[in-house]
């Protein structure tokens, strides 16, 4: 049973209706609720201008945890592709321009990867998680990888991102076409914000 003697709440520091649908059904059946950042936090200038993801999620669930006075969670992640020397990595959300959405950084990424045999198209995605406390001291941190390649088209319709594009190592499916409980069993995230949980769940109350 959870040390807690109420259910501890957790904002979770983050815009994107993505992050916030994965991250609750991580969180499912947990004394833990996380919960989405109020409206009030979408005047936040919380910039991620860091150079690695532990650097933005630290930023991140520091600021949203002291505006608000309340505990907060945090990711940063990105996918990682070896032929491109690890790019687009902390920048893949920025990597076909500051307003570009999924489906031209998709373009972008295969245009990049055009020509590109499938031996040498192995890529990772990497999540870093920061979690703080409502003074805005980082409790805890964590970091989780799943290993891939980048397919030569995109397929499925789930998930967001590159997952198009992402072929778990050992399968013939693309992140986007697992069902959103075999994604968080596999992925990145999914392992980062287990561990995030469990944490929290162990917490005590006491300090």
């Amino acid at each position: 049973m959870s040390p807690w003697g109420a259910r501890l709440e957790v904002i979770l520091a983050s815009s994107s209706a993505h992050k916030l649908a994965e991250y609750q059904a991580i969180f499912a059946g947990s004394p833990v609720i996380l919960r989405p950042a109020p409206n009030s936090t979408r005047d936040l200038a919380i910039e991620e201008s860091g150079a690695t993801y532990r650097e933005n999620a630290r930023v991140k669930a520091q600021g949203y945890a002291r505006a608000l006075g309340r505990w907060a969670l945090a990711d940063d992640s990105g996918l990682e592709v070896d032929a491109l020397g690890g790019q687009p990595g902390v920048r893949s959300h920025r990597f076909a321009g500051p307003s570009a959405g999924d489906v031209h950084r998709n373009q972008h990424l295969l245009g990049l990867l055009a020509g590109v045999p499938a031996a040498r198209r192995t890529a990772r995605y990497r999540c870093v998680v920061a979690v703080a406390r409502p003074d805005g001291v980082v409790a805890f941190e964590t970091e989780a990888t799943c290993e891939g390649v980048i397919a030569i088209l995109p397929r499925g319709a789930q998930g967001f991102g590159y997952d198009p594009l992402f072929e778990f190592a050992g399968s013939t499916r693309t992140m986007a076409e697992l069902t959103p409980a075999e994604k968080n069993s596999l992925s990145h995230r999914g392992k980062a914000g287990l561990a995030a949980r469990r944490f929290l769940e162990a917490f005590p109350t006491d300090r």
